[in-house]
């Protein structure tokens, strides 16, 4: 029935038929439904079940359907949602303050929720069949299913029965709304409906949310392989919130260590990947930085004069094959020297000097009193650079265009900061490793040397 929903018949001659789904409306006097022959559940004889395709105002197209014995005078109807299960559900919140809010229309599917907060009251899903009718008339409903077996109770649970009665004139009051009171249905499905008699201006005592399905609302509803792809795309999502662990051996004592891996987003930049790895045997430490993305089509070279003590938290990303310049102080680190960092400038810096003072020109016999001399004023002036006691250029070269420093104006441009994009030499592609790789035409070239 769902797919009828969605065609308008045309004749082949080109004139329109009447659409399979009209509007609900008393006064239209070409909605007659279809009959169908069926079994009476209660005499097993046949009865006449009686099918409305219509559609209601602002809302969307529904099944009505109604059956009726002549033999035993069983009577049944209900409604179905003649599109498919929405995206998300649906939560009306309505401030009963009238009676002419009681007159409301109110669609509630079999796997709807109805309650009234204030008298603690609920219609259960799949505790009544869907409907089609007003506020009242689910009112109504519930009081008639509570009154089904008060006899019975009375005979055998007096105290129960009158506790049910209290409820009944409860409810029954509410229908003549001496205070207001809220009606809240909720539907996991989506396809539950309460009217606004406004619209398509906006009803200020209904208040409509959508929500997403909850595992179980979705089981509930049979669509647990549907919601499980949209759960395989939040695991994945998840990843990037959670810290990734794994086995392997200490470069210095090969003793068993474990790495921590996480995937970081660097605003106004992209995605890295911090490898950190601790030794519990030798307590050694390293962290390393991948970058998450290809090398860029430029290289990128990122020039920062520093001017003030705050310009050492900015956060840096220095990626493998990135070089660091200072030119003040005539320095240049390598390609691959210290490996992928992301850290703040005083963290690099601090890096940096700790290298200068590990090199072995200035420890052991193998030293001279000239180069450790100048091996020692160059960490003295670093460690200047650190106190904001010396202005410096720092610069970040990188082929990949994977480096990052941080623009404390961002998104406005930074006064003493200079990024620069240009082509790569062939030397760099070649220490890359672009000049030998092939990505366009390859299948064919494979195909002709076979």
């Amino acid at each position: 029935m769902s797919a009828i929903g969605t065609l308008d018949p045309v004749r082949g001659g080109g004139e329109a038929t009447p659409a399979l789904f009209r509007p609900l409306s008393a006064e239209d006097e070409e909605q007659l439904p279809d009959e169908i022959e069926s079994l009476c559940m209660a005499c097993h004889s046949n009865g006449v079940t009686r099918l409305l395709l219509t559609r209601i105002p602002f809302f969307k197209e529904i099944i009505v359907s109604s059956f009726a014995c002549n033999r035993c005078g069983s009577t049944n109807s209900e409604i179905q949602s003649a599109g498919q299960i929405q995206d998300q559900g649906v939560c009306y919140m309505l401030t009963v303050r009238s009676k002419q809010d009681m007159n409301r229309e109110v669609v509630k599917t079999d796997c709807a929720t109805a309650r009234v907060p204030e008298l603690d009251f609920e219609i259960p899903a799949f505790s009544q069949k869907g409907a089609l009718t007003t506020i009242e008339g689910l009112i109504e409903r519930a009081i008639e299913g509570l009154k089904q077996d008060q006899p019975f109770r009375r005979e055998t649970h007096p105290d129960v029965a009158e506790k049910i009665e209290e409820f009944i004139c409860k409810l029954k009051r509410l229908k003549d709304v001496d205070s207001a009171f809220t009606f809240i249905l909720d539907d996991p499905s989506g396809n539950s409906f309460v009217e606004n008699p406004h619209a398509p201006q906006r009803d200020e005592a209904l208040v409509v949310t959508h929500y997403r399905r909850t595992a179980q609302q979705a089981a509930l509803l049979g669509i647990e392989a549907e919601e499980s792809k949209e759960d395989l795309t939040d695991s994945v999502d998840d990843l990037r919130n959670e810290v990734l662990q794994f086995g392997t051996n200490c470069p210095e004592c090969n003793a068993p260590a474990s790495t921590n891996m996480k995937l970081v987003q660097i605003p106004h930049f992209k995605e890295v990947i911090i490898m950190a790895t601790n030794c519990d045997a030798c307590g050694h430490r390293t962290n390393e930085v991948k970058s998450g993305g290809a090398i860029e089509p430029l290289g990128t070279k990122i020039t920062l004069h520093v001017t003030d003590p705050s310009d050492m938290t900015r956060d840096i990303l220095k990626s493998e094959t990135c070089r660091v310049e200072i030119p003040e102080l005539e320095f240049e680190l390598g390609m691959g020297a210290l490996g992928g960092k992301f850290t703040t400038l005083e963290g690099l810096l601090k890096d940096i000097q700790t290298l200068v003072e590990k090199n072995p020109f200035t420890l052991g016999d193998s030293s001279t009193s000239d180069r450790a001399e100048k091996l020692c004023a160059f960490g003295r002036k670093l460690q200047q650079v650190v106190d904001g006691q010396l202005r410096i250029h720092f610069v970040l070269d990188d082929p990949a265009g994977n480096s990052y420093l941080q623009n404390v104006y961002a998104p406005e441009e930074d006064p003493e900061m200079r990024v620069e994009h240009y082509e790569r030499q062939f030397e760099q592609n070649e220490e890359l490793g672009l000049n030998d790789m092939k990505t366009e035409g390859y299948e064919a070239d494979g195909t002709s040397q076979r």
